[in-house]
């Protein structure tokens, strides 16, 4: 194929192959792949014109321009400290971070500039602003509520802007050395406090058990006197009976009967004993052996 033959050819198909190449980059410049992580934001004229999400999407040539490619994943603010004054002026240095994400892109880039300045300077003044309202033992007690009271402040302050606050964290409370050792002193003060508390509680409670086991004592002895009473009544009342029953005499051989067990007692202490009797208490136990033995 001759010079002239090819240059002919390719002059005749010229339109086409232009053709062919226009459409190409109709194609490229009309077809966007959009990551599962990022939303586009289209312009027309400078204008706003749509958010292209995830996916295959279309937009017209050469009018609708990708301005702004913005990432939706979840984000870090480096961590930031914030000295704050408590309501009983004690000065703090918290240390907080947040996490966020842009949820509207068309709110993010057209209303405002630096999205972590701005977070991490709404996120100071709310953290200032909420130590205020608290007491230092407050701030160091309660610590999950004021987070969620930051995150809730947060979330309302950036709303205007597309964006979510997933998480708020207070990472540290730091203290002046001065306010550390007067919490040490504090500290200190009431462990000696709860442990004389303590000891008195339990010196108490002593008391307590030792006028229970009085009490109890005494409880026990007076049951046992009212036994012995109600012991005594009956025997009383059988040998009353007796009496009426049998007459005299057996009031008389208990008595007898007495005496005998009183003289056996006697005889069988320990060691040598010397036992006097008188003589009206010899004629007593000859009565008592003959009424033993049945001369009633």
């Amino acid at each position: 194929m001759t010079e002239d033959q090819i240059t002919s050819l390719i002059g005749s198909n010229l339109a086409y192959v232009l053709g062919a190449i226009l459409i190409i980059i109709v194609i490229l410049k009309g077809v966007r792949i959009v990551p599962q992580s990022e939303k586009h934001v289209v312009e027309r004229f400078g204008r706003l014109q749509s958010v292209l999400g995830p996916g295959i999407n279309f937009i017209i040539p050469f009018l609708d321009t990708v301005r702004h490619t913005i990432s939706i994943l979840e984000r870090q603010l480096p961590t930031a400290s914030q000295d704050a004054i408590t309501r009983d002026n004690v000065l703090v240095q918290v240390d907080t971070s947040v996490f966020y994400r842009i949820t509207e892109p068309e709110k993010t880039v057209y209303r405002i500039r630096d999205v972590d300045g701005a977070i991490s300077t709404t996120v100071a003044g709310i953290v200032r602003a909420e130590i205020g309202k608290m007491d230092l033992d407050e701030v160091q007690s309660n610590r999950a509520q004021l987070i969620a009271t930051i995150k809730a402040s947060v979330e309302d302050a950036v709303d205007d802007w597309g964006i979510e606050v997933t998480r708020a964290e207070i990472l540290d409370v730091n203290l002046d050395q001065a306010t550390r050792d007067a919490m040490l002193q504090q500290l200190n003060a009431e462990r000696a406090r709860r442990a004389q508390v303590t000891e008195a509680e339990g010196q108490r409670r002593a008391v307590e058990l030792a006028a229970d086991a009085e009490l109890y004592a005494a409880e026990q002895h007076a049951k046992a006197r009212r036994i012995e009473a109600e012991a005594e009544a009956y025997a009383t009342e059988v040998v009353a009976k007796a009496i009426q029953e049998n007459g005299i005499q057996a009031a008389q051989y208990q008595v007898a009967l007495k005496q005998v067990e009183a003289l056996n007692t006697l005889g069988a202490g320990d060691g040598k004993q010397t036992i006097v009797v008188p003589a009206q208490a010899l004629e007593a136990f000859g009565d008592a052996f003959k009424m033993l033995k049945g001369d009633r």
